[in-house]
C-alpha cells in the first residue's frame, strides 16, 4: 500500500496546484467582475461556457490525448489553463473572460482526465479505494486553499490572476519531469440518455436538476455574496464552509441511504436544501454569520445529493456497467451545471441576489417530487444487493471526469443481478 501511494506522490502533489489555481481562479473572476460592474446575467455566462468547454473536453479530449500523448497533452492543457488565467488579469473584458473560461472548462477537463487515467493505472484491487479518497481529499484542500486567498490581495489587481499562473506551472512540473511510464490510452465516452433514463429515472432527472442547482450556486455564489454586502474573506468563508459542511455530511446520509430506500433519503436533503434556499430567498438576510449559518446548511444537504443518485443508479446496474452509467451520469450533471447559471443569473438581475437561492428551490423541490413519485412506482433494491455508497464530494463533480469512475473502488462484493437484464430497467 505504503508502495503503491508513493509512486502516485508527485502526481497528487502536481493535482493539489492544479485545484488550488482552479479554487482560485473561480472565485476571483465573478468577485473581480461583480467590482467592474458586470451584469449578473454576463456573470453567470461564465459558469454556463466553463461547463459547456468542460463536457466537450470529457468527450473530445481522449481523442487529443491518444494523438500526442499523455505528457505532452497534460502539459499543453495546462500551460493553456496558465496563459488564460494570466491573459484575464490584463485583459478585463467580459465577453473575454466568457470565450476564455469555455476553454479553460476543455482544458480542465483534459487535465482531470489524464490524472484519473494515470492514478488508476497506479492503483491496484488493494490500494485503489486509499488512493481514490486520497484525490478527493486533496482536490478538496486545493480548492478551499485557493478560494481562501482571495482575502490575501486586492482583487482589483492582476496579482491574484498571476498567482493562478504560478499553482497551474507548478502542477506541470511533476509529470513534465517524471520519468513514469504513461497509462493506456484513455477511452471515448459516450452519453446514451435513454438507456441511462431506463436504469434509473431518478437518478437521471435528478443529477440533472442537482447540476443546476449547484452550477448556479457554484458559479454565482460569490455574487450573492458580494451582492448581500459580505466582505471578500466572508464570501471565501461562505463558499468554503460550503464544501467542508457537504464533505462532513455526505458520509451519514450516505450510510442512512444504505439502509433505506436511496428515494426517500434522496427526497428528505432536496427537502431540506429547498427549505434553506427558500429561506435565504424570503428573509434576505444581511448578518454575515446568519447568511454563512444558512449557506453552510444548504451545502451540507446539497452536496450529499449527487453521490447518493449515483448509489442509487448503480443499485440497478449490472456490475460491468458501473463506469459507464456513473460516467453518464457525470456527464449529464456537466449538462445541468450548463443550464444552472444560465437560468440563475437573468433571475438575480431581475429579482435580486438572494433569488439565487430560489433557482436552486426550485429544482430541489422538482428532485423531492419525482423521488417520491417513483418510490410509488418502482420497489428498491433490498438492502443487501445494493451497491455500497461511494462519496463523490459534489465541490469537486465538476473537475472529476467519467476516468475517475474506474478509479473510485467498486470493491463492493455485489453481484450482477440474474434473470433477463431488461428486468432490471421495467
Amino acid at each position: 500500500m505504503k508502495r503503491n501511494l508513493l509512486s502516485v506522490a508527485s502526481l497528487l502533489f502536481g493535482t493539489l496546484f492544479l485545484f488550488m489555481g482552479n479554487g482560485l481562479q473561480g472565485i476571483l473572476l465573478p468577485v473581480r467582475g461583480n467590482l467592474e460592474g458586470y451584469a449578473t446575467t454576463t456573470l453567470g455566462l461564465l459558469g454556463t461556457s466553463w461547463a459547456a468547454g468542460f463536457v466537450i473536453g470529457c468527450l473530445v479530449a481522449p481523442k487529443l490525448v491518444r494523438r500526442v500523448g499523455h505528457v505532452r497533452a497534460f502539459s499543453g492543457f495546462i500551460a493553456i489553463i496558465a496563459i488564460i488565467a494570466l491573459v484575464s488579469g490584463i485583459i478585463i473584458h467580459p465577453v473575454w473572460w466568457v470565450l476564455l473560461r469555455a476553454v479553460t472548462g476543455f482544458a480542465t477537463a483534459g487535465t482531470s482526465m489524464i490524472i484519473e487515467s494515470w492514478l488508476n493505472e497506479r492503483a491496484t484491487n488493494e490500494s485503489r479505494g486509499a488512493i481514490f479518497s486520497l484525490y478527493i481529499a486533496i482536490t478538496l484542500f486545493g480548492v478551499v486553499a485557493g478560494q481562501m486567498m482571495i482575502p490575501l490581495e486586492d482583487v482589483r489587481t492582476p496579482v491574484l490572476f498571476m498567482v493562478c499562473g504560478i499553482f497551474y506551472c507548478i502542477a506541470m512540473l511533476p509529470t513534465t519531469l517524471s520519468t513514469a511510464a504513461s497509462p493506456q490510452p484513455l477511452k471515448a465516452v459516450k452519453l446514451d440518455l435513454p438507456a441511462l433514463y431506463r436504469n434509473s429515472p431518478v437518478s437521471c432527472l435528478g443529477i440533472l436538476l442537482v447540476g443546476i442547482a449547484n452550477g448556479a450556486y457554484g458559479t454565482l455564489g460569490a455574487v450573492f455574496g458580494a451582492g448581500s454586502g459580505l466582505s471578500d474573506t466572508s464570501i471565501a468563508i461562505m463558499m468554503s464552509s460550503t464544501i467542508f459542511a457537504g464533505a462532513v455530511m455526505q458520509l451519514p446520509a450516505g450510510r442512512l441511504s444504505d439502509r433505506i430506500d436511496r428515494r426517500y433519503v434522496l427526497a428528505a436533503m432536496s427537502a431540506i436544501a429547498a427549505f434553506a434556499g427558500l429561506l435565504i430567498a424570503i428573509l434576505q438576510p444581511s448578518s454575515p454569520a446568519f447568511i454563512i449559518s444558512l449557506v453552510v446548511l444548504y451545502g451540507a444537504v446539497a452536496n450529499t445529493l449527487y453521490p447518493i443518485a449515483v448509489a442509487h443508479a448503480n443499485d440497478f446496474a449490472s456490475a460491468e456497467d458501473f463506469v459507464k452509467v456513473s460516467g453518464g451520469l457525470l456527464l449529464l450533471y456537466g449538462i445541468g451545471t450548463i443550464i444552472g447559471p444560465t437560468i440563475g443569473g437573468p433571475v438575480m438581475s431581475m429579482i435580486n441576489p438572494h433569488a439565487l437561492f430560489l433557482v436552486t428551490a426550485i429544482a430541489h423541490v422538482l428532485i423531492t417530487a419525482y423521488a417520491i413519485i417513483r418510490s410509488r412506482m418502482r420497489a428498491a433494491v433490498p438492502a443487501g444487493d445494493r451497491d455500497a455508497f461511494t462519496t463523490i464530494p459534489t465541490a469537486t463533480s465538476q473537475t472529476l471526469t467519467p476516468e475517475s469512475m474506474s478509479l473510485a473502488d467498486r470493491g463492493t462484493g455485489k453481484t450482477p443481478e440474474t434473470g433477463d437484464p431488461a428486468l432490471k430497467y421495467s
